[in-house]
């Protein structure tokens, strides 16, 4: 590996703890001020699927413009339009300008996604070499959780701050955050060196001899990705308070615990897919993490539904760092930019409609969008084996 390709992966890392914090304490903070505004269960299903939105369609128009308008280009300007998003959903409550805000798709419903973003990102770090590809993206990915997760712990400092100082911001004022990590990043991005421009950005990259492949997957992932909807950042915040009455300050310590669980098997996730394989690995960690999602809602006490939804936080992620890896394993290297658009935008376009059935569901009962997820997903894990258990990696990917 280069110096220049060394230096671009640190600043990427950097980008991506830093917005990941930012994402880690808004969805937090979006979350209470929701519950405590007294938002309708509508209201919290409609934002939410406009973020996921919001991130389906410009991870769509970065696949199709990006590498014409320069991949640091857009990357700066996605990082810019973050910055202002955050500092207007600081001034207005307003639920149809904060829909609107969230159609732009530079915000998250989670630390380690974004759909523009993540696309440009995962472009980049595929430039890494093979034999040190799945390390990159473990660290990518444990950086995202554990940034993610100091984000939604210090999300319980306003209102601890609040309790001391009256005068103190609260709730959306703390948005202002995003206009200072957005400057940080711009600063990070504006090294990056010209090599990914050259190495990475093409006009159209087509999907030739990967099209059958990724378009199976593509379908897969859409699945796996649509389930996710139903149990969102914000929504597991939302149903908590709503069902146990958590705090905010608790809700932010289980989400900093979950996001150090995360990072774990982030890193620990390539050790085991070294040994057990790639597919083994997305497929029987993410399978249990599936059944403790479906319990989380039958736990009689609060902390019983803590210690189900953490346990299925450590081992839910390990499938991530994997998936990434195998998607370039499979395809050609000439379509790997390609492939990760597609199966990212796949992801991106099937998970809006998660919040909004999610919110149905709850109509039925309460705890119906765990339930309906921990299936639908449970459902993906084997099919998604069935599917590729007989598909060998080609020999070019077998290190």
């Amino acid at each position: 590996m280069n110096d220049d390709l060394r230096a671009d992966l640190r600043r990427i890392l950097g980008i991506q703890a830093v917005r990941a914090f930012l994402y880690g304490f808004g969805a937090v903070i979006l979350g209470a001020s929701l519950a405590a505004s007294g938002a309708s269960n509508v209201a919290v299903g409609l934002l939410s699927a406009a973020i996921l939105a919001g991130m389906a369609i410009s991870a769509i128009t970065v696949g199709i413009l990006g590498d014409r308008w320069g991949r640091r280009r857009t990357y700066s300007g996605l990082l810019l339009v973050m910055g202002i998003v955050g500092a207007a959903y600081a001034a207005t409550d307003r639920l149809w300008i904060l829909i609107v805000l969230a159609l732009l798709g530079v915000l998250s419903t989670d630390a380690n996604e974004n759909g523009p973003l993540t696309t440009l990102e995962q472009a980049m770090i595929g430039q890494a070499p093979a034999e040190t590809r799945l390390r990159v993206f473990g660290r990518y990915n444990a950086v995202a959780f554990l940034a993610g997760a100091f984000g939604a712990l210090l999300a319980g400092g306003p209102a601890f701050i609040h309790s001391y100082w009256n005068a103190a911001p609260t709730g959306r004022a703390w948005f202002l955050l995003f206009p200072i990590g957005a400057a940080i990043c711009l600063w990070l991005a504006a090294g990056l060196s010209a090599g990914l421009e050259t190495e990475v950005a093409r006009s159209r990259i087509p999907l030739e001899r990967s099209r059958a492949t990724v378009t199976k997957l593509s379908s897969l992932f859409a699945v796996d990705a649509f389930a996710g909807g139903f149990v969102i950042t914000v929504f597991i915040v939302f149903w908590f308070s709503k069902t146990f009455g958590a705090s905010q300050e608790l809700m932010s310590t289980v989400i900093f615990a979950a996001g150090l669980l995360q990072a774990a098997s982030s890193v620990i996730a390539p050790r085991i897919a070294a040994r057990a394989g790639l597919l083994n690995t997305m497929v029987f960690t993410h399978l249990p993490s599936n059944v403790l999602l479906i319990l989380v809602p039958f736990a009689p006490t609060l902390g019983s539904a803590i210690a189900l939804l953490l346990a299925r936080f450590a081992l839910s992620q390990m499938d991530v760092p994997t998936r990434q890896a195998y998607i370039a394993a499979m395809v050609d290297p000439s379509e790997r930019t390609a492939a990760a658009a597609a199966t990212n935008s796949a992801r991106y376009v099937a998970r809006p409609a998660g919040p909004i059935i999610g919110t149905l569901l709850m109509r039925v009962a309460y705890g119906a969008p765990w339930v309906a997820a921990g299936a639908i997903k449970a459902g993906y894990d084997v099919v998604l084996w069935r599917v590729f258990s007989k598909v060998p990696l080609p020999e070019s990917a077998a290190d």
